[in-house]
């Protein structure tokens, strides 16, 4: 399980002690940032069971940051909007 969150974290050295204070924390998450990203994506990979997402959001807002889950988006392609059928318009 992957869980995607925007940050406010801004520079490579803080994403670093984040990132060592969630692998030593949770021993089963690998974590990384994208800081390139305007929402300063950090992306926390479970190998084993689910992500605890309020205490990632409680860890980096203890360390003075501040972190939401990013919510999924699936793009729908190949859809066409189906005309709406009236009485009498067939």
């Amino acid at each position: 399980m992957i869980e995607v969150f925007k940050t406010n974290v801004h520079n490579r050295r803080d994403a670093h002690m984040l990132i060592e204070q969630i692998e030593r924390s949770f021993s089963n998450y690998q974590a990384n940032f994208d800081l390139q990203d305007c929402d300063r994506i950090l992306r926390v990979k479970c190998t084993s069971g689910t992500i605890q997402a309020a205490l990632i959001i409680d860890l980096l807002k203890a360390a003075g940051f501040d972190a939401g889950v990013l919510p999924d988006h699936i793009p729908v392609t190949g859809q066409h909007p189906v005309p709406s059928l009236h009485a009498g318009s067939y």
